[in-house]
């Protein structure tokens, strides 16, 4: 039976704390999952505010191979009829091919939360979920609490099911909204549904990944998660583990072998874009997920690499770690060389990558960069320019009023170049001097804009002293590149990153992803 991989990141995933993305980076992420093979996005609510709607304006623009996005709304309101909720509306006038939307079936809700009478209540689901079809869409109904509800009145929560599977829907995907269920309880009530349906659960009990598998054994046919188990509270079911799971554990082949190696890669991206330190113990991801320290568990895993792991790491695009000797090895690298058509000895590439990652460098979110590393590996890469310097003169006035001054001196072709630029601050003025310094030789990289900045202190403990990452988002206005810059200087460090943000929109043949 086929099961449908249905990521939420977008929406349910930024309800956790500290959880943002810009409508690029969002766009982003779904080109991500769409390269990984998953099947469903919900992008979030059309017009909820205007960072959605930008995000459903550039979607509409995009072709993906895999991914069909879905737009989440609500059942109508009360009072009102399906075919004038101003919500159910916008969702029929959007142009993903797919609706999720979300109704109640815990009595506890209808009495303090909506207050509606349980007859009305599946008059919503039912009417709701019939005039989108007949708009022409295709309905998901995530059935809001429903564990809670089946423990509470098994049979009202059971009518709310056929309350949308009588009015045309596609899913109905049971809901475990506060997270409260046990593996047990999730398959026990999932049998009881029996039919099509999916999963939907948080990770309040610690238990998402396995009350999701719990309800794949029971027969769902849709899975939904977050990547890296992102999301309210204590989060969602981690869709990076249900994957790895269904694919190698429960011989589910929801990813082509292909698909599957990407796995590590795409969730280190998506953590990366958030700000986000992957949890190096993540299962199947992360970078110690197969380590190993001990000298009886080196032995082993050199003899024969099953006595201590669970799996071949490269299934999943990750690799094995030996603590005392570590044995490198990244397919990664040959591709992109390879895609670039870039000569390079690859054991040397991944020698020197494994160097810059100890000391701070992540190349997940930083493509740009990366490219830049493979180009001078390969002896072609052809700077911008020479710096001779550059300085930055930030000044706060009596009034609170604080500005910025850079000045930078560079040499091109043995012409030197000074230029100074106020901003809004020391990235934004090295930015706009260096851009006037080249826009004279290279006048299109004044289109290019910088659409994102993101610092990380990566040793908390050494206070003001510590190492800092900067990573750059630019665009010129069709894709967007990331760079990384490491120093103890932040600025420094940003200056990095500017440069190599630059000098990737200049390489021959730029290869976008």
């Amino acid at each position: 039976m086929t099961i449908q991989l249905y990521d939420a990141t977008l929406r349910d995933g930024m309800q956790g704390e500290g959880m943002s993305l810009t409508a690029e980076e969002k766009v982003r992420v779904v080109g991500k999952l769409d390269e990984l093979g998953v099947h469903l996005v919900e992008a979030g609510f059309p017009s909820s505010n205007p960072k959605e709607i930008e995000l459903f304006e550039r979607l509409a623009g995009e072709r993906f191979s895999n991914v069909e996005i879905a737009a989440f709304g609500m059942t109508r309101r009360r009072d009102v009829g399906a075919a004038e909720d101003d919500g159910l509306r916008v969702l029929a006038d959007s142009f993903a091919p797919v609706c999720t939307i979300v109704g109640k079936t815990w009595r506890l809700h209808l009495e303090k939360v909506v207050r509606v009478s349980p007859e009305e209540n599946l008059a919503m689901i039912a009417e709701s979920i019939a005039f989108l079809v007949a708009q022409g869409k295709r309905v998901i109904y995530d059935a809001e609490h429903f564990f809670d509800a089946y423990r509470a009145d098994r049979d009202y929560a059971l009518r709310c099911v056929e309350a949308a599977r009588g009015a045309g829907v596609e899913t109905v995907v049971l809901c475990d909204t506060n997270g409260s269920s046990l593996p047990a309880q999730i398959a026990a009530a999932c049998a009881d549904v029996g039919g099509r349906f999916g999963i939907h659960c948080h990770n309040d009990l610690e238990c998402g990944v396995a009350n999701t598998l719990a309800a794949v054994e029971q027969g769902a046919v849709q899975v939904q998660g977050t990547m890296n188990g992102v999301g309210e509270r204590t989060g969602n079911a981690n869709l990076v583990s249900i994957i790895g799971n269904l694919q190698t554990k429960m011989g589910r082949e929801v990813l082509t072998p292909e698909q599957l190696g990407r796995l590590t890669q795409t969730a280190h991206f998506v953590d990366e874009l958030l700000n986000r330190a992957p949890d190096p113990q993540q299962p199947y991801v992360g970078r110690v997920a197969f380590a190993h320290k001990g000298g009886m568990h080196v032995a082993g895993v050199r003899a024969d690499a099953t006595t201590f792991e669970h799996m071949e790491p490269a299934l999943v695009g990750n690799e094995r770690a030996l603590l005392v000797s570590e044995l490198a090895g990244r397919a990664t690298v040959v591709d992109k060389a390879e895609a670039l058509d870039l000569d390079v000895d690859a054991a040397h590439v991944i020698d020197r990558v494994k160097a810059l990652e100890h000391a701070g460098y992540q190349f997940e979110a930083a493509d740009a960069s990366f490219e830049l590393l493979l180009r001078k590996e390969a002896g072609v890469y052809e700077p911008l320019f020479r710096l001779e310097s550059w300085r930055c003169i930030v000044e706060q006035r009596a009034d609170g009023k604080v500005e910025t001054e850079a000045t930078i001196k560079i040499w091109i072709d043995g012409e030197r170049y000074v230029r100074t630029a106020e901003g809004n601050g020391p990235v934004n003025a090295l930015d706009r001097a260096l851009r006037d310094a080249l826009a004279e030789r290279h006048p299109h990289l004044g289109d290019l804009e910088l659409v994102n900045f993101k610092v990380r202190i990566l040793d908390e403990t050494k206070g003001t002293g510590a190492v800092t990452r900067v990573l750059l988002d630019t665009s010129d206005g069709e894709t967007v590149w990331g760079s990384i810059g490491v120093n103890e200087n932040v600025i420094a460090a940003s200056w990095e990153a500017l440069v190599d943000s630059l000098e990737h929109a200049m390489q021959p043949a730029r290869v976008r992803t």
